[in-house]
């Protein structure tokens, strides 16, 4: 039988995949059809997801996908780098058993960036940092990951993304190079300068006053304008006359001509 924990993993599946988007429904009633369980399990899973920053419920839309403003994206990019920095930070060493499970995790990403499946691609890519802090044996921060990593996924497809998936895994790579060579310290370097390329590639408006606009249409109206002091004719001077207009070429079939006469 289905469980809510089953339910849960799915959806978060689906949002590392791209599968679901940012502000997508997610009905009760249909979600017990799918996963042919009662309406009960599907509200524990959701419950469970909204605690963990992944859906939201409103009374007019239901259970719908979260859709992080930008302070949100900020945040969530901070979070990530505080934990993942952290936990490379602290170590000492990374044995070859963990070694050996990052590179078939990388062998997968390859093979996904070759093949057609986008799902599978932005799934694995993701996952690598979820991947990461179940080698380093912290399974209570790989589950932390898992989540930031499904909310920033759910940021790049909001906020439109230019990064490159082939430059993701090559960052990837070269920090299973480091780890492997014994350089913590670079594997740190790389992971926060993947992480602040993957920020950067978002499409985020810089940080601006929340009243400018509000400032701006409440400004006080000038009521009058100055005159030109060439429009008032000086005491005791004669106004000058106009000048004689220039004529205006036709146009002709010269594109140039025709644009150098308007201007």
């Amino acid at each position: 039988m289905t469980s809510a924990t089953d339910i849960s993993n799915r959806i978060i599946e689906a949002v590392m995949a791209q599968k679901l988007a940012p502000g997508s429904r997610l009905g009760e009633q249909q979600l017990a059809m799918l996963f042919d369980c009662s309406r009960t399990i599907v509200r524990e899973a959701l419950t469970r997801l909204s605690t963990r920053g992944i859906v939201t419920v409103s009374a007019r839309r239901g259970w719908y996908v979260i859709e992080p403003s930008e302070d949100e994206a900020r945040e969530a990019f901070e979070a990530r780098r505080v934990i993942e920095l952290g936990l490379l930070h602290q170590l000492k060493s990374v044995d070859k058993a963990a070694v050996r499970q990052l590179k078939n995790h990388l062998q997968r990403e390859k093979a996904a960036l070759a093949g057609s499946d986008v799902g599978a691609r932005s799934f694995l890519l993701g996952d690598f940092h979820v991947c990461l802090a179940e080698c380093l044996g912290n399974s209570l921060l790989a589950d932390t990951l898992r989540d930031f990593t499904a909310r920033t996924t759910l940021i790049a497809m909001l906020y439109q993304s230019s990064h490159d998936a082939a430059q993701s895994c090559a960052d990837h790579v070269r920090i299973v190079e480091a780890l492997e060579a014994g350089d913590i310290a670079r594997a740190e370097a790389l992971m926060s300068e993947h992480i602040g390329t993957v920020q950067d590639a978002l499409r985020l408006q810089a940080a601006h006053d929340p009243l400018a606009e509000l400032r701006d249409a409440l400004a006080p109206v000038r009521k009058s304008a100055a005159v030109p002091e060439a429009a008032v004719p000086a005491k005791g001077r004669a106004p000058r006359k106009a000048a004689a207009k220039k004529p205006v070429p036709p146009p002709s079939d010269d594109a140039s001509t025709y644009l150098g006469a308007l201007l």
